[in-house]
C-alpha cells in the first residue's frame, strides 16, 4: 500500500514509520501524500485509538530532500499540494498523535514533530530550524506551532540563527513531553502509546477542538464551544463507562465510543 513509509495497526495503535532510512527520511512528494493517506486511514479506523509518527534507522526526519529541488520550483505551490495537506491531515485528526523523535528532526521533519499532540523524544534527538541555511522560512506549520510553544522571541532566535537544539535543550524548552534514554526509547513509546490507546477517544477529540479553539475564539465565544463539547462528551458511552465504574470503585474500561 506505501513504498515510502510503513504503516501497520496493532493494539489500537497506528504505527507510521518514515521508511527512507539511507536518506535520513527526508521528505518526497510521494511521502507527503503517503503520510497524508496514512493519517487519514488511521482516523477513519475505529480500532485505532492512538496513531505514533516515528523514523526508521538513525533520523527522525532530516526534511525536504532536496535532490527533488530545482531552480523553476515554486516553493509556495510545493506547499499548497504536498506540506499543506499533509500537515491539516495531522491538524484535523481527533485522535491522539504522537512523534516518537528518535533523531535529527530538521527543516520540515521538525515541523512535522510539531504538528503533533506528544513529543517523546530520544536523549539521541535533536532538532533545527535548517530553512535558513538555503536561504528559506520555516514552513508546514512551523512557526504557527512553535510560537504557541516556546513564545515569538525564541521561535525567532531558533529559525533566524538556525542552531541546533539538543534533546535536553528541547526538553528545557518545552518542545519534548518526554526525554527518553535511546536503549528504552522504543518500549516507553510502546507503554506511552497504549496508555492513550485505552482513554477515552472522543474526550481526547473533543478537548483538541476546545485547545485550538481556545487560540482564535473571545472568551463567550469559546464558552459556547465548551458548552456544546462538554454535551457531546456527556452522550457518549465512555462517560458513561466512567460515572459508572466511578460509583462502582472499579477501574473504567473505555472502548473509544
Amino acid at each position: 500500500m506505501f513504498e515510502t513509509i510503513r504503516y501497520d495497526v496493532k493494539d489500537g495503535v497506528a504505527w507510521l514509520f518514515l521508511n527512507r532510512p539511507d536518506k535520513l527520511n527526508a521528505f518526497t512528494a510521494q511521502m507527503n501524500r503517503e503520510i497524508k493517506d496514512a493519517v487519514k486511514a488511521a482516523s477513519q479506523n475505529d480500532e485505532v485509538r492512538c496513531i505514533v509518527i516515528t523514523g526508521e534507522g538513525r533520523a527522525f526526519c532530516s526534511g525536504q530532500d532536496l535532490s527533488e529541488v530545482d531552480e523553476s520550483m515554486d516553493h509556495g505551490d510545493v506547499l499548497r499540494k504536498h506540506y499543506g495537506p499533509m500537515v491539516k491531515q495531522i491538524r484535523q485528526c481527533e485522535k491522539p498523535i504522537i512523534a516518537a523523535v528518535n533523531g535529527v528532526a530538521a527543516g520540515a521533519g521538525f515541523s512535522l514533530a510539531l504538528a503533533c499532540d506528544f513529543r517523546l523524544v530520544s536523549e539521541k534527538a535533536s532538532f533545527i530550524n535548517a530553512f535558513i541555511h538555503v536561504g528559506l522560512i520555516p514552513d508546514s506549520g512551523n512557526l504557527y506551532f512553535l510560537t504557541q510553544l516556546v513564545g515569538p522571541a525564541k521561535a525567532a532566535e531558533l529559525s533566524i540563527l538556525g542552531e541546533k537544539v539538543s534533546a535536553a535543550q528541547a526538553a528545557e524548552l518545552g518542545l519534548a513531553n518526554q526525554l527518553i534514554p535511546a536503549e528504552a526509547f522504543e518500549d516507553e513509546v510502546s507503554a506511552f502509546a497504549a496508555r492513550l490507546a485505552v482513554m477515552p477517544t472522543k474526550a481526547i477529540g473533543l478537548i483538541k477542538r476546545s485547545l485550538k479553539a481556545a487560540s482564535v475564539l473571545s472568551f463567550e465565544d469559546y464558552l459556547e464551544q465548551e458548552a456544546q463539547g462538554q454535551r457531546t462528551a456527556g452522550l457518549t458511552a465512555d462517560h458513561r463507562e466512567g460515572v459508572e465504574a466511578f460509583l462502582q470503585k472499579r477501574k473504567p474500561v473505555f472502548s473509544g465510543k
